[in-house]
Parts: C-alpha cells; sequence; structure tokens
C-alpha cells in the first residue's frame, strides 16, 4: 500500500506555505467563533449573564465568522489539490487572504466598536435603520468588510478560471463533458478540477450577486433616497449566502477525493459517467435551490418557491450520492491505515450525507411553516458544518501536520477523535431536538422548559471545544517543521 504520508512534489515549498498560512488562520479562528458559540449556549441556558445587546452582536460575529472560515478552510483545500494540475498565481493566493484579513479586521470593528448586531444575513432595511443599536458607521464597516473578503474569493475563483481555460481550454471540458457526453476514454480532469470548476462557476455568481446588493446597501447607509426592494434584496442575499456555504463544502470536500485514496491504495473513480453527471447536475441546481429560503415570503413569485421545493429535494443528492458511495466502497476492506486524518475524513463524509436530512425536512412546506425559525435550523447546518465541512479541514491538517511536519499521534488524539464525534452529534441533537419542541432561533432568552436544551448543548458545546483544541494545537506545533523547505 502506498505512503499516505508522501509529499507531493508538484507543490513547491512557497505554495505549501501560503496552503499552511490559510490553514493556520483557519485553526485559530474556528476556536474563537467556538467559543462565540459556546457563549450564546451558557446564556440561553442562564449559565452565564449575557445582556441582549451583547447576545446578537456575539451571534453576528459567530455567524458570519464561522461561514468566513468555512470558506478559507475550503479554498486553502481547493487550492492546494487543484495547483497539482493547473498553474495557481501564488501572488493572487496571497492576495485573497489579505482581503480576507483586512474584511475580517473591518468586522470585527464594525461589531465590538459600531456596535452592528443585524446578523450575518444583514437582511435589508436592517443595517439603515438601527432603531439606536448600533451606529451608520458600525453598519457601513461591516458591509465594507463583506465586501473586501467576497472581493478576495472572487479573485481566487477567477483566477482557477484562467488556469484552467490555459489547460483544458474550456470549463466543459474541465467538467468532463466530453467524457460525459461523448466517449468515456477514461481521460476525465481529476477530482479536484471538476470540483473546483463547479465551484467557481456557482461562486462567481453568488459573489457578484452579493457584493451587487452590498455595494447598493451601502450608498442606501448614506443616500436613503436611493430605494431597495426589500424582497430583491433578500433574493439576492439569500442566493449569495447558500451559494457560498454550499460552496464551502464543495471545496473542502477534494481533500476526500484525495486522501482517502492514499490511505486506501485504491483510486476514486472521478472519470465514471456517474461522477460527472452528479457534479454537472449540482453546478446548475445549487444557483437555483435558494428559494426554499423564502417560502414565507408570501409575495415572492409562486414559480419560485415551486422550484425552490422541488430542487431542495434534489440539489444535494447526486454528489452527496456519488460521494457516500465513493467513501463506503473506497472504505470497504481496504485495509485502511486509520490515523486522525482518515478518521476525521470518513466522518466528514458521514456528517455532510446525515446532516442533509434534517435540512430536506425542513424544506417541506407543511414542515417549513412551522419549524424554519426554530432551532431545528442551526441543528440541520450545525450538523453538515460540525461534523462535515469542519472535519474535512481539521482532517486536512492533520494530513498535512504528519505529511509535512512529521507530527505524531498519541492516545489523547485518538480520545479527542471519538469525543469530538459522539460530543458533535449530541450537540447538533440538543439543537435539533429544541427545534422539534418549538424553540424559537436567535432569541437572546429562552423560556424555563427550553432551558435544559441548552443546558446539554452547552455540556456537548464544550467538549467539542475541548477535542478541537487537540487537534488545532497538533497542527500549529507543526507548522515551523511544515513550512521548513
Amino acid at each position: 500500500m502506498a505512503n499516505p504520508y508522501e509529499p507531493d512534489n508538484r507543490i513547491a515549498t512557497a505554495e505549501r506555505r501560503v496552503v499552511l498560512a490559510y490553514m493556520g488562520i483557519v485553526a485559530v479562528v474556528l476556536l474563537l467563533m467556538m467559543v462565540f458559540g459556546l457563549l450564546m449556549r451558557l446564556a440561553q441556558g442562564e449559565l452565564v449573564g449575557l445582556s441582549d445587546m451583547w447576545f446578537y452582536r456575539v451571534l453576528t460575529l459567530h455567524g458570519v465568522g464561522m461561514v468566513g472560515i468555512a470558506g478559507l478552510s475550503g479554498a486553502g483545500i481547493m487550492w492546494y489539490f487543484l495547483r497539482q494540475y493547473v498553474d495557481l498565481s501564488l501572488a493572487v493566493a496571497w492576495l485573497n487572504l489579505g482581503l480576507f484579513l483586512a474584511g475580517v479586521a473591518l468586522i470585527l470593528a464594525s461589531v465590538l466598536y459600531g456596535g452592528f448586531a443585524g446578523a450575518w444575513t444583514f437582511l435589508f432595511p436592517l443595517p439603515g435603520e438601527p432603531m439606536g443599536m448600533w451606529q451608520r458607521s458600525g453598519a457601513a464597516a461591516f458591509l465594507v468588510g463583506l465586501l473586501l473578503v467576497g472581493v478576495g474569493f472572487l479573485l481566487l475563483h477567477l483566477d482557477a478560471a484562467r488556469a484552467i481555460f490555459a489547460r483544458y481550454g474550456g470549463l466543459g471540458r474541465a467538467l468532463g463533458w466530453p467524457q460525459l457526453f461523448g466517449h468515456n476514454d477514461g481521460n476525465a480532469p481529476a477530482a479536484a478540477v471538476v470540483a473546483s470548476t463547479m465551484v467557481l462557476i456557482v461562486n462567481t455568481l453568488g459573489l457578484v450577486s452579493g457584493a451587487a446588493i452590498v455595494i447598493m446597501m451601502l450608498i442606501n447607509l448614506y443616500a436613503p433616497a436611493l430605494a431597495i426592494d426589500a424582497l430583491l434584496a433578500k433574493n439576492m442575499i439569500y442566493f449569495f449566502g447558500h451559494v457560498f456555504i454550499n460552496a464551502t463544502i464543495y471545496m473542502s470536500i477534494i481533500a476526500v477525493y484525495h486522501l482517502l485514496p492514499r490511505y486506501t491504495g485504491r483510486s476514486w473513480k472521478s472519470s465514471t459517467k456517474a461522477f460527472l453527471a452528479a457534479w454537472t447536475a449540482s453546478t446548475v441546481m445549487v444557483v437555483i435551490v435558494y428559494p426554499h429560503h423564502l417560502l414565507m415570503d408570501f409575495v415572492q413569485p409562486q414559480w419560485l418557491h415551486i422550484t425552490g421545493q422541488v430542487i431542495s429535494y434534489a440539489s444535494g443528492l447526486p454528489v452527496l450520492a456519488v460521494t457516500a458511495y465513493g467513501v463506503v466502497t473506497i472504505l470497504y476492506r481496504s485495509g485502511i491505515r486509520w490515523d486522525m486524518a482518515s478518521g476525521l475524513l470518513a466522518l466528514s463524509g458521514f456528517g455532510w450525507a446525515a446532516g442533509t436530512i434534517p435540512a430536506i425536512v425542513d424544506a417541506t412546506i407543511v414542515v417549513n411553516e412551522n419549524m424554519h425559525n426554530t432551532l431545528w435550523v442551526p441543528g440541520h447546518f450545525h450538523f453538515y458544518l460540525l461534523l462535515g465541512v469542519v472535519a474535512m479541514g481539521l482532517g486536512f491538517m492533520l494530513w498535512l501536520a504528519r505529511t509535512y511536519g512529521r507530527a505524531g499521534e498519541s492516545w489523547v488524539d485518538r480520545v479527542a477523535f471519538w469525543i469530538y464525534a459522539l460530543a458533535g452529534l449530541g450537540f447538533v441533537a440538543a439543537f435539533l431536538y429544541g427545534g422539534r419542541v418549538g424553540t424559537p432561533r436567535r432569541y437572546a432568552e429562552h423560556l424555563p422548559e427550553w432551558v435544559p436544551y441548552d443546558r446539554i448543548g452547552s455540556l456537548f458545546a464544550v467538549l467539542v471545544i475541548l477535542t478541537t483544541a487537540v487537534f488545532v494545537i497538533r497542527f500549529l506545533a507543526s507548522l515551523r517543521t511544515a513550512s521548513a523547505p
């Protein structure tokens, strides 16, 4: 069986360093955002005192921070593997990171000093009508920070498009269309190329939509006479937000496609028509599924509601099906060399697959009208983020630490893995059951009958943070060695 820790010769030292910088920032900010999330659960469980004003500020930071850091983690994974097939720009990768940090600094200032507490969805007209809760400059700083982060990601995707065009001659070829719609000669692009092409298509559309509405809202802050249709703004924001968070999953899954085969000694069947068809179908579905977030907006055109309803059931299935099937088949009787990295990557396949089930349930209209504004919703997205996307990122970090940093493992790491998996399940179960009994989301205070679920969730959150800290410390301790020539 091949050595899973064999360094990639197609990645130069300078290129490895930018990926390590991405993942190092992800590791630190991830822990901080988890602590913010724990603070909110403790406040709802009446275990710590937190004013309503600060609760919604922390809610805003936690939401935008976790989405942003998940995106940065996915970008680091995508860049590392895609660079082995196309000529990506090192300068653009650093520029994206610089814009990301500048945007984060502005967002932190907007919340901590400007008092902004409009949540990461920043729905119009809330930023410009704070009713004394925050300053206009705070809302402006938040929007400019989002814009900088978005521009950085947009440049990264445009650079990927340039490199893919130069190597494959078009996006259709990079998606494997000649093999999908013609004779499959087995020479379809690698999984990293197919997934990256899908991501750059959908995320470019989402980021442009997000940038457009952010700029309009910035102008509206200082020129209120510029009217913005609130429903149009909501559509543009949710289109951007839903596409972006989905893109983080599709970027991160590349680590599963390329690392699990190294552990099992089996190749991932990325040139099959089923694999290529799944990614092409998801390219279309991801950009038209977002209306399921607007089912309660009754003035929305009915055809959009119907589209959102139908595609909600179908959008995640193509790629999810081939990925889940691929993970099972590549692991079955493989004699895999288990370690923390391979364990987390395998766990992420389960987390993503299982996390979509409560999402599909919520997208059903009869359920949605009763449960969409309950803790059921954070339950489903914490499921596929915590046990899916975050597990993918942590698994990639630990593989880097083992491969380039010569990091070892101990019984502490193995115990931490199992606690992370079980505590993660308990954490999301507390959310889901809280939603099942009607606990509203985004409420700073809960009724006495809801408090026990908050306290149970807080306990599991503490365990998740402690085990994540074990993985993060292991990775950060390896950075000096991993970044050496």
